[in-house]
């Protein structure tokens, strides 16, 4: 009798946390072939629009010093940092000073919703349980994830670096620029990577880090706004990391040692993720969510309920951000005034064109809260598509729940949201600015100039319900309407932009009350056109296959 020997089998190597890194990153390379370039080049595109603007109004020293007087205002520090070098102003040094922070937001954003989609969205889709079936390390998808947005980073400092030494700005700053950008990516994704553990959903753990941006921003701004006038809470600066890139001075002082806080900060909070997922089990969070009761409420029974049901957390912690935020910048109302009492013309008119800075600057910051106020519309649409593709919506709408009701339900629900958060957002400001000013009519009249900017907030939001309908891929494109609404709102008279270019905006046809008279008729039309713009968007949807793939 003779026998069949096999060879025996060779042992598989032992997998290690990072086994599959390499391939897990080329993965989302390719899903991101479209994204990875349209923020790197969107970022750079965007300061070279700023570059080349600026170079062609400001051609003289002396323009330039009338402009300054701005940028080292107290409300200069708020919307754009520090200034360093005005007293020997330049073009590279004026862009850097007032236009590079939203370059470094730009780079934040495009971090944190990178590692978000990277790993806790694939976690909820069930795709990561797929992937971990294979051989591939526990911390390889994090790492993965890590690695791209480091090098999403990396790209927006080189291409940033590669806009300003094309304008013929100088070498040193224009590295030192482009390091302090892609530095702020970094630090965010290191701080992505803590949210994505702490909470189950991607929603939630956006959140979170946005939140933590815009306390960042908060920061940043009062400590910029206390060292213009000499006060004692500059230090507050240093606690944000945008203000550790702001703080390295490119084209002045041109310091690199603040990026090191940056790198630390990145590496630190990279480092707690690690150790966060490894006390975690997959597709749960440290944060475990509240179980609910076996019954829904009685209140819980149509389309426009459970939107409502889905939207209730973040409503109630973006209108805790905007009171904070308000009463924040309210308190600064006097002391503004106090400091500017020889204002430039140039300051005058960012301040809404009126010879009253207080109202003037309430009215700035009641634009500065609907463009606020726009990203919360825009996050809540994108949160609808991402029931769609998640599969979530099918279940739903195999009930007796329509189309119509499904969508127009959830619009509903995010344009009733808009003007209480606008509201809550004008009485913090608003309360602030009467205690700060003494004069309590600034209540009453910095909410209502809240509160008016909810037409041209609707708007966008409708624009972005008719390309969900119609062309759900397409709605990031509303993102970029509202980048050029505060390009136009903010910066239009420093730019010298014309006035049929800042009226494209919808936010600049109501008038910012309380510097500027309302327009009580673009108020009406701005609400007919957001009602047309919505109807559509329901009725295109109702005509549309559902998606159920990312």
């Amino acid at each position: 009798m003779t026998a069949t020997t096999l060879p025996a089998a060779t042992p598989a190597a032992s997998a290690g946390p990072l086994t599959g890194t390499g391939t897990l990153l080329r993965f989302m390379l390719r899903r991101d072939r479209i994204r990875f370039p349209a923020w790197t080049l969107g970022i750079a595109l965007f300061m070279g629009y700023f570059s080349a603007a600026l170079g062609a109004v400001y051609t003289t020293t002396e323009e330039l010093e009338a402009v300054s007087g701005f940028s080292t205002s107290p409300a200069g520090a708020l919307f754009g940092g520090p200034g360093y070098g005005y007293d020997a102003i330049t073009v590279e040094r004026f862009l850097s000073g007032q236009y590079g922070l939203y370059i470094m937001l730009g780079a934040a954003l495009m971090a944190l919703l990178t590692v978000t989609r990277h790993t806790r969205a694939e976690e909820r889709s069930g795709r990561s349980e797929l992937v971990r079936a294979n051989v591939v390390g526990r911390s390889a998808q994090l790492t993965a994830a890590l690695l791209l947005t480091a090098l999403m980073s990396a790209t927006v400092a080189a291409l940033v670096t590669a806009v300003l030494l094309a304008a013929g700005h100088a070498p040193a700053g224009s590295v030192l620029f482009g390091a302090s950008a892609g530095a702020v990516g970094l630090v965010f994704g290191g701080i992505a990577s803590i949210a994505v553990q702490v909470f189950a959903y991607p929603r939630a753990a956006s959140g979170l880090t946005g939140a933590i941006l815009g306390a960042a921003f908060v920061l940043r701004g009062l400590g910029d706004m206390a060292a213009a006038q000499d006060g004692w809470a500059s230090w507050l600066s240093w606690l944000s990391p945008l203000g550790w890139s702001q703080q390295t001075g490119p084209y002045a002082l041109d310091r690199w040692w603040p990026l090191a806080l940056s790198l630390a900060c990145a590496a630190a909070t990279a480092a707690a993720g690690y150790r966060l997922a490894g006390r975690r089990d997959l597709d749960a969070g440290l944060v475990p969510p509240r179980p609910g009761p076996p019954r829904a409420a009685a209140w819980l029974r149509d389309a426009p309920t459970l939107a409502f049901r889905l939207q209730r957390a973040g409503i109630i912690g973006w209108s805790g951000a905007l009171l904070v935020a308000g009463l924040a910048y309210g308190a600064f109302t006097q002391p503004l005034a106090d400091g500017l009492e020889d204002a430039p013309e140039d300051l005058v008119a960012v301040m809404g064109g009126g010879e009253n800075l207080i109202t003037g600057y309430l009215g700035v910051m009641g634009l500065t809260m609907a463009f606020t106020v726009t990203v919360f519309a825009l996050l809540a649409v994108q949160s609808v598509r991402a029931e769609e593709t998640a599969g979530r919506t099918e279940p739903v709408l195999a009930t007796s729940v329509s189309r119509t009701g499904w969508l127009g339900g959830n619009l509903a629900v995010t344009a009733i949201a808009v003007p209480w958060l606008l509201l809550v957002a004008g009485l913090g400001t608003g309360a602030a600015a009467a205690i700060g000013t003494g004069d309590a009519a600034l209540l009453w009249k910095t909410t209502l100039g809240h509160v008016a900017h909810t037409p041209a907030v609707w708007l966008l939001l409708a624009a972005a319900g008719l390309l969900y309908g119609a062309l759900p891929r397409l709605v990031p494109i509303v993102w970029a309407a509202l980048g050029y609404g505060v390009v136009a709102g903010l910066f239009a008279p420093v730019l010298d932009l014309p006035d049929g270019a800042v009226r494209i905006s919808p936010f600049a046809h109501v008038g910012d009350y309380p510097g500027e008279e309302l327009t009580v008729t673009a108020v009406g039309i701005l609400t007919l056109l957001a009602a047309a713009l919505t109807a559509l968007a329901v009725r295109t949807f109702a005509r549309r296959d559902l998606t159920t793939g990312a």
